[in-house]
């Protein structure tokens, strides 16, 4: 017998479903089953035919409050709009172009924020020290000598990427110009060699003053186990500028499990939340409909 759904205030990202439903038809009508009345188009490896989104939102009723910038790209390696940061002209404009055409597709489904999500920096040897890194943190996740290592490595990264951190911010500012009534948020992304580091977000922040700030439960609680500033830091100095966070339970080493498996502490993030910001339900997509459910249940349980 199929669960029966919960009834629920979260957004359900459509990343959840990965290759299983191919179709945002199918994806809306799996998340209205499961209780949910709002949905945000995530990241996809293939990203799910659009045909037949309106009369599906018709029929339904399901908002779609937030697109992440890159959902109608596919998900492989390196993504365009991960280079509005870069220092290579045409680079930079191929991602504002892409964050356009995201942003003119979410007018037409009713949408109005965009999450901007990461941003690598193009330092190749920075990028080989990341990657050496990481390897690392997996084998020896408690060793301090490397958690020491990571936070003078993310210190060495804010100092080489400051022209970076500029350019980010001038195309984050084109792109505030254009579409004045779109809300933009940027999130961290979850590699060491990500530009927005806790000191970076604070400066793109200081420096657009309408932007918003996006929090990712999992990616923090990654970052904070390797060392780097820890969930409440970033929650404690960027609520006031959140406007919504992706809710996923993480361990020492993974991100995107179900809530309520992990060791994030949700309850102490609720203290945090503004009752009013959006809260995307963002699961890796190796969970069905079950643990779904059981994240939902779980986060009510625990007041979100």
């Amino acid at each position: 017998m199929t669960t029966p759904g919960i009834p629920n205030h979260f957004s359900l990202s459509t990343s959840c479903f990965g290759s299983r439903l191919s179709s945002i038809q199918d994806q809306i009508f799996a998340a209205v089953g499961m209780g949910f009345r709002r949905i945000e188009l995530g990241l996809a490896v293939t990203p799910p035919s659009m045909e037949g989104i309106e009369d599906s939102q018709r029929e339904t009723g399901v908002e779609i409050p937030t697109v992440v910038a890159g959902c109608r790209d596919s998900l492989n390696g390196s993504m365009v709009v991960e280079k509005l940061s870069s220092l290579v002209p045409e680079e930079t404009e191929r991602a504002l172009n892409s964050v356009r055409r995201h942003v003119r597709l979410a007018h037409g489904w009713g949408c109005s924020t965009i999450v901007v999500r990461g941003s690598q920096v193009e330092d190749p040897a920075l990028q080989s020290d990341a990657l050496r890194l990481s390897t690392r943190l997996v084998k020896e996740p408690n060793e301090a000598d490397l958690h020491e290592k990571v936070r003078s490595f993310s210190q060495h990264v804010q100092r080489k990427s400051q022209g970076q951190v500029e350019q980010f911010c001038r195309s984050l500012f084109t792109l505030q110009q254009e579409f004045p009534g779109t809300v933009f948020a940027v999130e961290p992304g979850r590699e060491l060699d990500d530009l927005l580091s806790f000191d970076a977000m604070g400066w793109v922040l200081d420096d657009l003053e309408t932007l918003r700030y996006w929090h990712d439960v999992g990616r923090i609680h990654l970052r904070e186990k390797s060392g780097l500033p820890s969930q409440g830091l970033w929650l404690d100095s960027y609520a006031p500028r959140m406007c919504g966070l992706h809710l996923q339970d993480a361990s020492q080493t993974d991100a995107e499990m179900a809530i309520g498996t992990g060791e994030v502490d949700f309850i102490g993030i609720g203290e945090y939340v503004p009752a009013a910001v959006e809260k995307v339900v963002e699961i890796g997509s190796s969970h069905g409909r079950a643990e779904i459910l059981a994240s939902v249940r779980f986060l009510l349980d625990n007041g979100f």
